[in-house]
Formats: C-alpha cells, sequence, structure tokens
C-alpha cells in the first residue's frame, strides 16, 4: 500500500459505517475483487510501462457500473502520470476533471480533499516541468467549479488561497489583487461564525501584506499591517502570524524604527519556531540586524527563545557580528562579513542595512577613538578605520552637528579640532546648574515647613538659591 491508498484508508475511517451485509452482495464483492486487482496491477506498471498503465486505469474506469472508490484511485493516479511523468497537461487536466465528478458522492469528504489538494500542490509546484499560467487556472478553475457544486466552502476557500499564494510566487499580482477581492467578498458574507471568519482574514492579510511588501508599496503596507493587528476573533496558524510579524519588521526597518522592527522580528521568529518553519532562521538574522541597529547592548541570543539557535552554522556569522558590534570592533566587523558573504551579504534585504549598521559602528569606534586628542589629522582617522578621508569627514561633521563631539574640521589642513575647554565648560555649567536646582528644592521644603506655615511659607524669601549664585562670581574651583 502506497501513501495514496493509506490516504484513502485514513479518509474512509472519518465516514458513516452504516452498510448492510448479506449473502445476496457475494457477486458485487467479486466483481469489486477483480478492479481492485485489476487497479494494482496497473499501478505495477506505472514506471516501466506508463502507457499500458494509463490504458488499463481507463479500463478500470469505465468498468465500473456506478462512480465508485477504485475509478477514483484510477483517474488520480492517470492524473499523476499524465502530469507528472508524460508531461501532458492538457491530458491531465481532461482526467482530473473526471475526477472531481466523483467527489460528490462516490467518495469520502476527507479523502477528495487530500486527493484534490495533493494534485494542485504538485500542479502548482513545477514538479511536472514548467506549467503554462493559463493551464494552472484552467485546474483551479474546474476545481472550483466542483466545489461550488459540492458546496464544499470550506475548501474552496482553502483552494482560493493556494491559488493567490500560487499568484504571489509567480509574480502575477493583477491576477492576485482580482482573487483577493473575491475572497474578502467570500469573507465579509454572512453564515459563519466570526473565529472561523477572523482566521480566514488574517490568512487573506497575510498574502496582502507579502504583495505589497514585494511591490514596495508602504502605504497599502502599513493599511494591511494594521488591519491585521486589529482582528481579534481568530486561531489562526502560527506560521500566518509569522508572516505578518516578518513584513511588519521589513515595513519599520524601512521606517529607520529599529526598535519597532526588533519587536517584530522577535515575535515572527517565535510564530515561525511554534510552527517548525525554516523561514525562522532567516527572520533570527532580520531580528540580530535591527537589535544592532538600535545600539542596544542586550545579545539578542541572551533570550530564551533564540538561546537554542546560537551555534547554528547559519546563524554563527551572526552571532560573531554581534559579539564585534558590541565591542566595537569594526575591523573584526568588516572581515566577517568579507568572509560570510553567502550566508549574510547574499540577502537582499540584509544587505541593504550593512552599510547603516557599519556607519552606526564606525560613528562609536570614532568617538572613542578622538577622546584622548585635541587636534587629528583626517587622514589618520580615515586609515583607522581603513575609508577614505571623504567619509571621515562626513562622519565627523554628522557628530558635530548632533553634539556628540565638540570641535570643527580645519578644511583646508583638513584636519579636526577638539575644543576640550568649552566641553569641559559645559560640564561645569550644567552640573552648577543640577546643584543649583538641587538647593532651590530644599530651600522650598525648608520655608514650606517652618513653624506656623499651613503650606505657604509666613514670610516669602525675596532671594532665593539662584539669585545668590547668580549675584556672585563664581569660584572657578568649584568646576
Amino acid at each position: 500500500m502506497d501513501d495514496d491508498d493509506a490516504d484513502y484508508m485514513q479518509g474512509s475511517d472519518e465516514e458513516d459505517y452504516g452498510f448492510d451485509y448479506s449473502g445476496e452482495e457475494s457477486g458485487d464483492e467479486s466483481g469489486s475483487a477483480d478492479i481492485e486487482n485489476m487497479y494494482y496491477t496497473a499501478k505495477s506498471k506505472k514506471e516501466d510501462n506508463p502507457e499500458q498503465a494509463l490504458k488499463e486505469f481507463r479500463a478500470i474506469v469505465d468498468k465500473e457500473e456506478e462512480k465508485g472508490d477504485w475509478g477514483f484511485k484510477a483517474l488520480k493516479q492517470s492524473t499523476k502520470l499524465l502530469f507528472l511523468q508524460l508531461r501532458r497537461p492538457q491530458e491531465a487536466l481532461k482526467s482530473y476533471t473526471e475526477l472531481l465528478t466523483y467527489t460528490k458522492s462516490a467518495v469520502t469528504r476527507n479523502y477528495s480533499e487530500k486527493t484534490i489538494n495533493g494534485i494542485l500542490d504538485y500542479v502548482g509546484g513545477g514538479k511536472g516541468g514548467p506549467v503554462d499560467v493559463e493551464t494552472l487556472e484552467k485546474f483551479y478553475e474546474a476545481t472550483k467549479k466542483a466545489l461550488l457544486e459540492s458546496k464544499n466552502d470550506r475548501l474552496s476557500a482553502k483552494t482560493n488561497l493556494k491559488l493567490a499564494k500560487l499568484w504571489l510566487d509567480r509574480k502575477e499580482y493583477s491576477r492576485m489583487r482580482r482573487l483577493l477581492r473575491e475572497l474578502h467578498t467570500a469573507t465579509n458574507a454572512d453564515g459563519e461564525d466570526q473565529a472561523q471568519k477572523g482566521t480566514q482574514l488574517l490568512e487573506i492579510y497575510a498574502l496582502e501584506i507579502q504583495m505589497y511588501n514585494e511591490i514596495k508599496d508602504h502605504k497599502k503596507l502599513k493599511e494591511i499591517y494594521n488591519a491585521a493587528n486589529a482582528v481579534r476573533s481568530a486561531i489562526p496558524h502560527p506560521r500566518i502570524l509569522g508572516v505578518i510579524k516578518e513584513c511588519g519588521g521589513k515595513m519599520w526597518m524601512g521606517e529607520r524604527n529599529w526598535t519597532r522592527a526588533t519587536e517584530d522580528f522577535f515575535d515572527s521568529f517565535k510564530n515561525y519556531d511554534e510552527a517548525g518553519s525554516p523561514q525562522r532562521i532567516q527572520v533570527l538574522k532580520y531580528l540580530v540586524l535591527a537589535n544592532m541597529l538600535t545600539g542596544s547592548e542586550v545579545n539578542p541570543f541572551d533570550s530564551q527563545e533564540t538561546k537554542p539557535y546560537k551555534n547554528d552554522p547559519q546563524i554563527k556569522a551572526m552571532t560573531d557580528l554581534v559579539d564585534a558590534y558590541q565591542r566595537r570592533e569594526v575591523h573584526v566587523a568588516e572581515k566577517i562579513l568579507r568572509d560570510n558573504r553567502a550566508t549574510i551579504m547574499d540577502d537582499p534585504f540584509v544587505s541593504n542595512y550593512i552599510g547603516e549598521l557599519l556607519r552606526s559602528l564606525r560613528t562609536q569606534y570614532l568617538i572613542d577613538l578622538i577622546k584622548p586628542y585635541t587636534r587629528l589629522e583626517l587622514s589618520f582617522l580615515a586609515k583607522q578605520l581603513n575609508v577614505e578621508i571623504e567619509e571621515v569627514e562626513e562622519l565627523l561633521i554628522s557628530l558635530i552637528l548632533e553634539g556628540k563631539v565638540e570641535g570643527r574640521i580645519d578644511q583646508v589642513a583638513m584636519r579636526l579640532e577638539l575644543d576640550k575647554k568649552q566641553a569641559l565648560e559645559k560640564r561645569r555649567y550644567a552640573a552648577l546648574e543640577s546643584w543649583t536646582e538641587a538647593l532651590e528644592s530644599v530651600h522650598a521644603a525648608v520655608i514650606n515647613k517652618a513653624p506656623g506655615t499651613t503650606g505657604r511659607p509666613a514670610v516669602e524669601s525675596s532671594v532665593g538659591p539662584s539669585e545668590i549664585f547668580s549675584s556672585r562670581e563664581i569660584d572657578p574651583r568649584w568646576g
């Protein structure tokens, strides 16, 4: 018994057992045994003589007076033979269309659903070689028509979602949009419980959000992301939530909101991990990248969820990169990126942000490097960072404008001149201001607690601590 027959037996077990047994049916049983023998004989010829197997499967269908199990199984084998081995999709479609007529009453619903899903998976998955879009549409249209006739709304929705995913993979966005409109209309119809509608709606949103992410429509992407987060009555598969949160993380990365991106990538990773999806490794890379861009000192591999993947071969390079980033070792980080191009840089999404990551790392390295000096040549800094002088100058200008470096650039001498005295004075006056505020607070507290007062001072002081300090010359030794 192969997988096909095992599926059939599993499907049959879940149906009604209300059969009547009598001696009058011995002739039918004998006929059924003959057809069963014909089926396994034909099946044994699939590999060595597929054309002969096709003829014998056809004979089984013709021999059954009423549509039954063996005719259904014969048509299933014929469809697979024609599509996967003989590469004749049009004939496979004809066989599949005939098979669909058996799903109304000849076989159990479970078995028919498994068969339909299996055929659509290998038709859409390209296992039988390249298939043109029109042929694919015909397979799905035939399926949808049969499901409509049998009133199988649940499988009909699943089939449409499967087709929408196929259009997404093939970048057939116009076809996908039309199908998504149909899905939304069906979801808004009455007759379904709220949990089922919410679950199906999230599946639709997961497909939409991937489409808008790929076509870079950030406005629609955010709209769908917010709509998905607003769905409450749903029990979705964790993989669906993983998809939504992954696209949300990418959206926040595009807006340079590293913190929100980190949160969504972490949620996405947890859901993919729960679903057993291999996409969890890819999202874990995104999580590490976003976490570094926040400038956080927290190692993302310290959490209980991510720790088991710390030494994963596909993640090891990112682990090393985190260590180098936290130690501000810019040259080590650059070497890791060079040596692990296939693991890190070949991912287009990651490579888009590596420049910003290196810029952040070089900025921190530069701040630490210039601390002991009052004057430095830009050429020296460029050599230390292993970049061009122009890039060093650009970094320094940003730091000066942001107030992280006190100094100026002499563009004639190509030199950075740090104003240590001005920085010291700023720190001194900041300390004095803090001390003054503290004294004012103490002064107010003492006045309010004086005897005979009821929350207000009996005699208001005309001179406060701030006036005392402002009216005297500050002793430079206080700095």
